[in-house]
């Protein structure tokens, strides 16, 4: 329970999740590390954490990932993101 609950208080998970709520359709891996200022390799470990916790899904195009909010991860996020506009 500790590492789930600890997830969400670390800058670059809640801004991922933030981020993909923002445009609300799938996004590439390499571009979302991009959007939260962190290595390609450093997004795919936190991503994979996301998809155990079932906040995100990979859906594979051909060679390509897109990465995209379930339900849960949505209501996350938005929570997350009301929390930010709240700190200001």
């Amino acid at each position: 329970m500790k590492d789930n609950f600890d997830i969400f208080f670390r800058r670059k998970p809640a801004l991922m999740l933030v981020a993909l709520k923002k445009l609300s359709k799938a996004r590439y891996g390499s571009i979302l590390a991009k959007e939260v200022d962190c290595t390609y390799s450093h997004a795919v470990k936190i991503l994979q954490t996301l998809e155990k916790l079932g906040l995100v899904t990979f859906e594979k195009k051909g060679r390509i990932k897109l990465i995209k909010l379930t339900k849960k991860g949505q209501d996350i996020a938005e929570n997350i993101d009301s929390i930010k506009r709240l700190l200001g």
